[in-house]
């Protein structure tokens, strides 16, 4: 299977690149991609860019350059939940949009003409090894870091069972849904500002005491698939 493997950040794309195996760099469109192996699988990774329209282009550019099969996003996200800790997983079984709006008429969170709600693989989902840190739910993407407990309670009156948020995850998967390219998304929780009221010295921390197996279980997932 061919896999393209999107990150938003350097930090994460250097916790993916050792997972990888007899890796080659191809510049094109102005964007690194890092192809390899991971298991029996072709892999194209690549860093994207922080927000919503760096995730589309690069994802655009992914999937136009390479015959890809699946898109997988991970990286980092921030917990919106009280049960959601630093260093559990997110599984997006859905993502959606938490800033965005069309006017009366339509339903917050819903782009004009797409659905509120994008699906992750349920299939690759069901692959993952039973873990009290892996959750499974919804996560919503917007234009803003999201560090206070007051913009968890604003998204989540909008979106009750939200687990986490990104900045990133919902424009790639409108891009997926667009080319007909199946989507698969899973977060590492960096910092849980759904717990607390202000966690930008958590989201630092994070990135100082992450170990190396972060991203293992991608490995461990593209390997069982």
């Amino acid at each position: 299977m061919e896999i393209g493997i999107i990150v938003a950040m350097s930090k994460e794309l250097a916790l993916l690149k050792p997972l990888m195996e007899n890796t080659n760099v191809t510049e094109i469109d102005g964007y690194e991609f890092i192809t390899g192996k991971i298991g029996a699988h072709n892999i194209v990774a690549m860093e994207c860019g922080i927000g919503k329209v760096n995730a589309a282009m690069g994802t655009y550019a992914l999937i136009t350059n390479f015959n890809i099969d699946l898109v997988l996003s991970t990286g980092v996200a921030g917990g919106a939940d009280q049960n959601v800790n630093v260093m559990d997983v997110v599984v997006a079984d859905q993502i959606a949009y938490h800033d965005v709006w069309c006017g009366p008429g339509t339903i917050p969170g819903q782009a004009a003409g797409m659905p509120v709600f994008f699906n992750s693989c349920h299939k690759i989902s069901a692959l993952l090894p039973e873990s009290a840190n892996v959750r499974h739910g919804l996560l919503c993407s917007g234009d803003m870091f999201i560090d206070k407990i007051e913009q968890i309670n604003e998204i989540k009156h909008k979106f009750p069972n939200a687990l986490a948020v990104d900045m990133e995850s919902a424009a790639i998967a409108h891009v997926c849904y667009k080319k007909s390219i199946e989507y698969f998304c899973m977060r590492i929780i960096s910092d849980s500002p759904g717990a607390g009221h202000n966690n930008s010295v958590q989201y630092d921390n994070f990135w100082a005491e992450a170990p190396e197996h972060t991203f293992e279980l991608v490995r461990q997932l593209l390997i069982a698939l």
